[in-house]
């Protein structure tokens, strides 16, 4: 269930525009642009479009059972991080940081994006296959960096076969075994993090795990935990 178009603005923009005319958009289906005009990231910030990624949107509906919407930000991070994982060579390895990057080292692979509509939720991805965008202030990493880049199409198939098994465990066996598995693939515990939007002041501390609800846990300098439950996370040096 994989929709491919040459061109559009954003695929997250398309599946929303769908949704509020009630148009039929089933989950599980993907919208997938060769090329995007308007692709965003966090906070509205451009995402770049370069030719060979992956730009790409799908729908979950919520339902009265499931955890909460915003930790479907963790079930893509896993997606993709099973999806690009074979294609990244030891003694490298993509890690998970919180809330939705994947990363290689110091360098960002992904970007998620989440957006409610209604009863909806479109998840929104884009991986760096073939290049790599120059993001003001991140260091960046695609795929190609380690060889041939991965053709689009057989790794949107396989992200969509991952994303489909991680969204049903989600729904079946809830948080606490999907949180296991998300900081075994995240960068260690004791990372030093900072945490706070661009131009402000950032707290820093320590990377101590997430807690019941996914929420970042951040150990400070004095000894205390911080839960934070959004905000800009960064790698850092403290």
């Amino acid at each position: 269930m994989i929709e491919l178009v040459a061109t559009t603005g954003s695929t997250n923009a398309d599946l929303a525009a769908r949704l509020a005319a009630r148009l039929a958009v089933p989950e599980g289906q993907w919208l997938i642009a060769d090329r995007q005009s308007a692709g965003r990231g966090r906070q509205g910030r451009v995402w770049s479009d370069g030719a060979g990624n992956f730009m790409g949107s799908t729908v979950v509906y919520r339902q009265a059972a499931d955890p909460m919407p915003a930790t479907l930000a963790l079930v893509a991070g896993l997606a993709v991080h099973a999806a690009a994982s074979p294609l990244v060579p030891a003694p490298l390895r993509a890690m998970l940081k919180w809330p939705n990057d994947i990363l290689i080292g110091p360098a960002k692979l992904c970007g998620i994006l989440l957006e409610a509509v209604g009863a909806a939720v479109i998840v929104g991805i884009g991986v760096n296959l073939a290049q790599a965008p120059q993001v003001p202030g991140r260091e960046t990493i695609a795929l190609s960096a380690f060889g041939p880049a991965p053709d689009r199409d057989l790794f949107a198939a396989a992200l969509a076969g991952h994303f489909d098994r991680e969204l049903e465990r989600w729904r079946t066996f809830g948080l606490e075994p999907l949180l296991r598995r998300w900081l075994a693939a995240a960068h260690p515990i004791g990372t030093p993090l900072a945490v706070g939007e661009p131009g402000d002041e950032p707290l820093h501390g320590t990377f101590a795990g997430l807690a019941a609800d996914g929420a970042l846990q951040l150990r400070l300098a004095d000894g205390t935990t911080r839960t934070i439950h959004a905000g800009e996370v960064r790698l850092a040096t403290l």
